[in-house]
C-alpha cells in the first residue's frame, strides 16, 4: 500500500498531554511526574534518570525547576547509611505523584472519548471552516461531486446538495484540474441571488436552463425596486432570489406560492473546502 493511500484510509485520532503549571511557568508533564515516580523506586537519580531515558544533568535541572516552582521540596537527599545515602520523595512529592497519575488518567479518559467521535467532530470541523467562508454570493450549498463531464475547453460538473437535489455547474477544465475535483469528493457552489429567475407556472413549460429547483416562498420582502425571496427546497435547503417589484407583483407572488428558481449552468461558481 502507498503511504499517502495508508494515510487517507486511517481514522482521526486525538491526542493530549497533561502539564502543571504555576503562572506563566511550566511545573512539569508526564515526563518529570515518570521521573519523579523512579526516583521514589530507585531511590537515585543516576538510576532514575537512567530509567526514563534522560541524561543526569536534565533529571537536576528538572528536580531543581520542580521545586522552586513547587514553593517546597518534592525531592531530598537522605545522607549516610550502607549504601552511602540517596535520593527520595518528600510527602508533598510523592502526594504529587499520585494525584497527578489519578488526573492523567482521566484525561486519557476524556481524549479517549473525544477520539472515538473524531469523525463526527472532523465533519463539524469542516462545516465551521464553510460557515467561516465570506463571499458577496447570497446562496451556498455544500455537497459532492456525483458526475464530472470533460470537454476540451470547459467541463459539466454535477453535485448533489441537501435534499438529493442536484445542480450542475459549467467550469473550464484548468479550473476542474485546479480545485483537484473527483466524483465522490467534496465541494459547494455559490450563486447570485440575482442569478436566479423566479417562474410560478413552470409545469409543462421548457427551459434552456440546466438547473430549475422547486420549492415554496417562505419570505416575501418587497423593496422600492427589487423584491427579496427565501425559497424553501426540499430537505431543508432555502435558495434566495431578487426579482424586479414590477415582475413580483406582475406575477401575484406571495409567501407560500410554490414556484420553481431556474438558473444557468454558467452562473454557478464550484469550489473545494480548504
Amino acid at each position: 500500500m502507498k503511504p499517502e493511500a495508508k494515510q487517507a484510509n486511517t481514522p482521526l485520532a486525538l491526542q493530549g498531554k497533561v502539564w502543571m503549571t504555576v503562572g506563566d511557568d511550566k511545573l512539569g508533564g508526564v515526563e518529570r511526574v515518570e521521573l519523579l515516580a523512579s526516583i521514589a523506586v530507585h531511590g537515585s537519580i543516576t538510576a532514575a534518570a537512567k530509567d526514563v531515558k534522560m541524561s543526569y544533568k536534565a533529571a537536576w535541572d528538572a528536580i531543581e525547576a520542580m521545586n522552586n516552582l513547587a514553593g517546597e521540596a518534592l525531592v531530598e537527599r537522605v545522607a549516610g547509611g550502607k549504601g552511602g545515602g540517596g535520593t527520595r520523595l518528600t510527602r508533598r512529592g510523592s502526594q504529587l505523584v499520585d494525584n497527578f497519575r489519578q488526573i492523567d488518567e482521566e484525561h486519557r479518559k476524556f481524549v479517549a472519548h473525544l477520539s472515538s467521535q473524531s469523525h463526527a467532530l472532523a465533519d463539524d470541523f469542516l462545516l465551521i471552516q464553510k460557515m467561516k467562508m465570506n463571499t458577496s454570493a447570497r446562496n451556498q450549498f455544500s455537497g459532492k461531486v456525483l458526475e464530472i463531464k470533460r470537454g476540451a475547453v470547459n467541463d459539466e460538473v454535477t453535485l448533489e446538495i441537501m435534499g438529493q437535489q442536484r445542480l450542475v455547474a459549467i467550469i473550464t477544465r484548468d479550473s476542474t484540474d485546479s480545485l483537484g475535483l473527483a466524483v465522490g469528493g467534496e465541494a459547494f457552489a455559490l450563486i447570485k441571488a440575482s442569478s436566479i429567475i423566479v417562474v410560478s407556472e413552470a409545469a409543462g413549460a421548457r427551459f434552456s436552463a440546466r438547473n430549475q429547483l422547486a420549492g415554496k416562498i417562505t419570505r416575501l420582502q418587497v423593496g422600492a425596486v427589487n423584491s427579496d425571496i427565501s425559497i424553501e427546497l426540499p430537505g431543508g435547503g432555502t435558495l434566495a432570489a431578487v426579482v424586479t417589484r414590477a415582475g413580483g407583483e406582475a406575477m401575484e407572488l406571495a409567501v407560500g406560492d410554490s414556484v420553481t428558481a431556474i438558473f444557468k449552468a454558467s452562473s454557478v461558481i464550484v469550489g473545494t473546502p480548504g
